[in-house]
């Protein structure tokens, strides 16, 4: 049985609660959060407090804080010598006080609190300093995913910066999307269908095969008119940004 600790309740520290406890042969002893309220939502179903002083025993202790609170807190957890991970994309293990032994357990994936996840499909990325550490974490990833990846710290911020383009980024241009649409009385769910197709592309195509559109084709004519049709001008430095890019990707010139 391998027993866990969960600080911190925000996207990614409610999404592991609930993926963790479902699965066999772990146990989360603990949840510890800063702002109690938080925690009323599941003190019928664990252990949990709002007093960092009071944090119990565990094999691993998994910190899913706000980047910038992931040190500070590692510094006045009150024990030593135990297995401390973080789930931050663009930190180093380093980043965690050096009076325990440091990891990662990094999901790729986004998180929103109202959404469910399957932890099956997510990509899990681990660390740690020594081997036997990196083989609990193992153990304990693959019980929550097929596919597991023993990843550096410069790997992981690679990996980091490349879903903040593939994901945060991608998903502002879906609002600015919606936003055309709605402005012009357009349903946002008729363009679902060319979501899910330009996803599904990338499992059988690279996303340099997979790019269409009037960028790829240096169609100037239309691209003048969708910058005609932007009334936004932070909206058209984007599309002329990001029409560039592809261009030039493809070998032709703006």
């Amino acid at each position: 049985m391998i027993s866990v600790v969960i600080i911190g309740l925000g996207n990614i520290g409610s999404h592991l609660y609930r993926a963790l406890k479902k699965v066999n042969g772990v146990k989360v002893n603990q949840l510890y959060n800063r702002s109690p309220e938080q925690l009323k939502t599941y003190t019928d179903e664990v252990e949990t407090t709002s007093n960092i002083t009071k944090i119990i025993k565990a094999d691993i202790y998994i910190i899913a804080t706000k980047d910038d609170s992931i040190g500070d807190i590692s510094e006045i957890l009150p024990f030593s010598n135990r297995l401390v991970v973080h789930t931050s994309g663009s930190l180093p293990i380093q980043t965690l006080d050096n009076t325990n032994r440091r990891g990662s357990f990094y999901p790729v994936q986004t998180f929103s609190k109202e959404v469910l996840v399957d932890f099956k499909t997510i990509p899990l990325c681990i660390e740690a300093e020594n081997k036997k550490d990196l083989q609990l974490l193992h153990k304990l990833a693959k019980k929550l995913s097929d596919t597991v990846f023993k990843i550096t710290s410069e790997q992981r911020k690679s990996i980091h910066l490349a879903a903040v383009f593939v994901n945060n980024f991608t998903n502002h241009l879906y609002h600015i999307g919606e936003e055309i649409c709605t402005k012009n009385k357009v349903p946002f769910t008729i363009l679902s269908p060319l979501l899910k197709e330009t996803a599904a592309k990338l499992d059988t195509l690279s996303a340099y095969n997979a790019q269409t559109g009037p960028a790829k084709r240096n169609d100037t004519g239309t691209m003048q008119k969708h910058l005609q049709e932007l009334k936004n001008e932070t909206h058209k430095k984007i599309y002329k940004v990001i029409s560039k890019s592809i261009t030039n990707t493809y070998g032709k010139k703006l």
